[in-house]
């Protein structure tokens, strides 16, 4: 068995209820504290609704992923429009395991979690000693983000 980790967004629909759903899909051991944040990489939308989950796995990275993406598509997420723009609900594979993987359409950790404090601080909350590979515990990063203004 596998602990990762997964951020859960959504800024359309009934924002909430659709993140409860996607974690209970997912087969979550734990959720953090959902919050609602600022846009990200495409400011010109709808606040977020954000948290992270905390899921136990049997299944690779490549087998989870795949998962997430069919839980979105069940939610009614659809793929158009701009990058980072306007969705039902958004799965990112945070961490899985301690392991680095860097290949076509799966980079773990996430390319962006170190810059993303909307996911870096329900992931503090559930592990804030847990390692990032290649740049410390999740609180020191976070502490890091924080700092930098």
């Amino acid at each position: 068995m596998t602990v990762a980790y997964v951020g859960l967004g959504s800024n359309l629909g009934e924002r909430e209820s659709l993140i409860r759903q996607a974690a209970e899909l997912i087969g979550v051991r734990r959720l953090s504290t959902i919050i609602e944040t600022e846009p990200w990489g495409y400011e010109s939308q709808p606040r977020f609704l954000n948290a992270v989950a905390e899921v136990e796995t049997e299944l690779d990275a490549r087998g989870l992923l795949d998962r997430l993406l069919d839980v979105e598509r069940r939610l009614g997420r659809e793929r158009a429009g701009p990058q980072w723009g306007p969705r039902t609900i958004d799965l990112d594979l945070l961490l899985f395991g301690d392991e680095e993987i860097d290949e076509p359409g799966l980079i773990v950790p996430h390319p962006h979690l170190e810059e993303r404090r909307f996911v870096l601080e329900p992931l503090a909350e559930l592990a804030p000693l847990r390692r990032i590979p290649g740049s410390g515990t999740v609180q020191a990063v976070l502490a890091g983000l924080q700092s930098d203004g």
